[in-house]
């Protein structure tokens, strides 16, 4: 699994270095940044990590004058690498950071506390408890910090282990067979031509796929693809990508553009959003003023109407209607930021809702057929059919009337899908409301355990290979790499709860049980209590796995611990 990352954090606190000892790359790409000292533009740049993968990371710059540029490139991640200075705490664009990040969805991060070696113990510990107080009610509650000082190399391998167990944590980017990739730069490279990069989501693209770049509408086709620094013939969601395209000028693409699969998505100017106001903003949002909305890579003047009401006080959420001067592919469930232009401050953000808000009943086109409003849209809720021509039809697909054409797709690129994802079967939790309805027409598949296959496929995990490697080590199991499996196999087995995870370990669910029972029976003789030593000779293990054991029996109230022994818990 691959996934991409951001840096966050205020300027100056040291993200530029330290993504520079992570990747080997320095991010400050022009002579300005350099001469300044200061990130102004997005940097990029892979790290190689213990696990052997790599992780794609972004560098943003952290000054406010520059926050437009730090947008572009958090739209599309999926996990951040937050940076605090030991030596300054916590400071304005810290806050605007991690507030841009939870109101566009981020739910994964590490934190990485810099530049330790430039003040004392006392004060980087004081900065290490100001910065677990300050994300306290936020996604970043509880994630690990790691104490860095790149000019003493203090904590760089910490970090990339702190990463590797990151990628662990994040979920895989979904799959849904529509591939959107929002550009963030455009260049041109000596004898390919033209190349883009972005964050690629939805879907694959693969070398000699035809796309559409839009807004233009311009046809390209990929003729080669690099991820991590190496040639790929196909690219899945979730990664950086470098794509370099025929068919069109890197001066005539600008930050923003996306590339799309033709007839694939709903083109739109107009939706209806939630929009959430920060807390900390000083004054109602109302929908006077110059708004600019930022999602993806793209930013574009927005006109706002908030639904209901006249005005939101900060803190407040609503549903708003946003319009927009050009076309953009959205889906419902996609996130915004959105920033006053005037006085140049995030005011809040929010989740796409409705692609296609419907029109008040008082405007239905009786002289619209519905055939026609079908086949220009390929999909409309039944009830917005009939408000929109004054005509009604049962719908085909859930509460949607489908065009034969788009449910001809529609079926063909979910089987293609189940296909692609083997014997693992396609994880529904992946799939849009649309595709879950097409899904229940298709008499061929069979949906179990969260999963999609053909009937007739046997489940790869009733007798994973993985389990049988770690029941037959119990006490010394051996990684999934080490086996041979990959990490998402695992966190199937353990959504099962056939394989438990315990301080990155796994253990067979039944080496569980047999260490409560030894456990138990070492207790019923020594009941003042046994040591790590005495379980791990009992047990025929190492403390490396000792250990994880008993946190886990910890956690069950199995064993108490009391100073250097473990004595019974109340559930043993």
């Amino acid at each position: 699994m691959s996934i991409t990352i951001s840096t966050a954090g205020h300027v100056d606190h040291g993200k530029s270095t330290l993504v520079e000892a992570l990747t080997g790359v320095d991010p400050d790409r022009f002579a300005e940044e350099k001469a300044r000292g200061l990130t102004i533009d997005l940097g990029f740049g892979s790290a190689p990590l213990p696990s052997g993968r790599s992780v794609s990371i972004i560098d943003v710059p952290g000054h406010e004058r520059f926050i437009r540029n730090m947008l572009a490139g958090v739209g599309a991640v999926d996990a951040c690498l937050f940076v605090v200075a030991a030596n300054e705490g916590w400071m304005p664009q810290s806050e605007e950071h991690l507030r841009i990040l939870e109101l566009l969805g981020v739910s994964h991060g590490l934190i990485a506390l810099t530049k330790v070696g430039l003040c004392d113990a006392d004060i980087a510990e004081l900065a290490r408890l100001e910065v677990e107080e300050r994300v306290e009610d936020t996604f970043l509650a509880g994630a690990p910090m790691v104490e860095t000082d790149v000019v003493d190399d203090l904590g760089v391998d910490d970090l990339r282990a702190g990463l590797d167990d990151l990628v662990d944590r994040t979920p895989a980017a979904a799959d849904l067979r529509r591939p959107r990739l929002w550009i963030d730069r455009a260049f041109a490279a000596r004898g390919a031509g033209t190349v883009v990069t972005g964050t690629l989501t939805g879907g694959q693209i693969r070398v000699d796929d035809e796309l559409e770049l839009r807004p233009r509408g311009a046809v390209v086709r990929v003729r080669a693809l690099q991820s991590h620094h190496s040639q790929r013939t196909k690219i899945g969601p979730g990664n950086r990508v470098a794509v370099n395209l025929s068919g069109v000028s890197h001066q005539e693409v600008v930050r923003g553009d996306v590339l799309v699969r033709a007839g694939q998505w709903h083109m739109t100017n107009r939706f209806d959003a939630s929009l959430t106001v920060l807390s900390t903003l000083d004054h109602e949002v109302s929908r006077r003023g110059a708004h600019a909305i930022y999602v993806g890579a793209c930013e574009l003047p927005a006109r706002m109407r908030i639904l209901g009401l006249e005005a939101l006080s900060p803190g407040e959420a609503g549903h708003v209607r946003l319009h927009l001067p050009q076309r953009l592919p959205l889906l419902p469930g996609d996130r915004f930021v959105l920033r006053e232009s005037g006085r140049a401050e995030t005011i809040g953000g929010g989740t796409v809702l409705d692609i296609d808000p419907v029109l008040a009943a008082s405007r239905a086109r009786p002289d619209l057929s519905i055939d026609r409003v079908v086949a220009e849209r390929g999909w409309v809720e039944a009830e917005r059919l009939a408000l929109l021509t004054g005509q009604r039809r049962e719908p085909d697909v859930g509460r949607w009337v489908v065009s034969p054409t788009v449910l001809k797709g529609s079926k063909a690129r979910l089987r293609a899908a189940v296909d692609d994802a083997g014997p693992l079967g396609l994880d529904i939790a992946g799939l849009d409301e649309k595709d879950r309805a097409v899904l229940s027409l298709m008499e061929e598949m069979a949906t179990e355990g969260g999963r999609v296959r053909p009937i007739g496929q046997s489940d790869p995990f009733e007798n994973h290979r993985y389990t049988a490697a770690l029941e037959a080590a119990p006490f010394t199991p051996p990684d999934p790499e080490a086996v041979g499996v990959d990490r998402s196999e695992v966190r199937e087995l353990v959504k099962r709860g056939v394989v438990v995870e315990q301080d990155g370990v796994f253990f067979a669910a039944s080496t569980l049980v047999a260490a409560r029972s030894a456990v138990a029976e070492m207790l019923a003789d020594q009941p003042d209590g046994v040591t790590v030593a005495e379980v791990r000779e009992r047990l025929e293990t190492t403390r490396k796995y000792a250990l994880p054991l008993l946190a886990w029996l910890d956690g069950q109230g199995a064993t108490r611990r009391r100073g250097d022994v473990r004595i019974a818990g109340p559930r043993l």
